[in-house]
This record gives C-alpha cells, structure tokens and sequence, in this order.
C-alpha cells in the first residue's frame, strides 16, 4: 500500500496534528468542519454546575457564529466580565453566574436572548 493510502502524515513538529484527509493542520481542517445545526435564533443564558464539583459556570448557547468567529467572541466576552472560560462544541462556558452581566452585551448585537434554566 501506498503511504497516501494509509492516511498520510498525521504530526508535524512544526504545526502539530494534521487532518489525514486534507493534509492541513487540525486547526485548519476544511474537509471535516462539523456543521451546527441552526437554532431558533434565540440566544440562551443558563448556569450549571453539574460535572465540576460544585463550581458555576454560564452556558451561553445559541449563537448565530461560525468556530472562529465564536472563539473571538468568547474571548471578549471572558475579558469584560473578568472571568476565563472556553468554547466546547459551539457553547461558550463563562466561569461564574455572569448572566446578568453577559444579558446585556448580547442583547447589543441584536439577538433574542433567555434565561434557562433556573
């Protein structure tokens, strides 16, 4: 068999892992970007705790942006409430109840946002 067969190079020391499909950086990868599925247009403010012993987070789900874009804005969000976070399959998790901080800055760009949960 031929080595493009096999996959291809799957690690570079200077890029790291690479998409065995499209030989791009993960980071990169053009052939496998997963499509969310569209919501309601509505924009979601929940807080939970379940799974980390205890500690809250707010879950912002729901917005209208692609992983890149969705990453930046996630960013900016972290920065004015003070808090770090992260973006895990297109949710934004913001440490702490910060949902009545992030109502507003949300509802700034013109989306539809509620509270869920309790």
């Amino acid at each position: 068999m031929k080595k493009q067969a096999l996959g291809g190079l799957v690690f570079s020391t200077e890029q790291g892992r690479m998409c065995p499909g499209c030989s791009q950086p993960v980071s990169d990868c053009q052939c496998k970007a997963p499509e969310r599925a569209a919501g309601d247009g509505v924009v979601r403010l929940s807080r939970e705790t379940k799974g980390r012993k205890g500690k809250g987070v707010t879950l912002v789900t729901g917005v209208p942006m692609g992983d890149k874009e969705l990453r930046a804005f996630a960013k900016a969000l972290k920065a004015r409430c003070g808090t770090g976070g992260t973006v895990k399959e297109g949710v934004i998790e913001i440490q702490g109840d910060q949902r009545d901080v992030l109502m507003p800055l949300l509802q700034a760009k013109g989306w539809t946002v509620r509270r869920a949960g309790g």
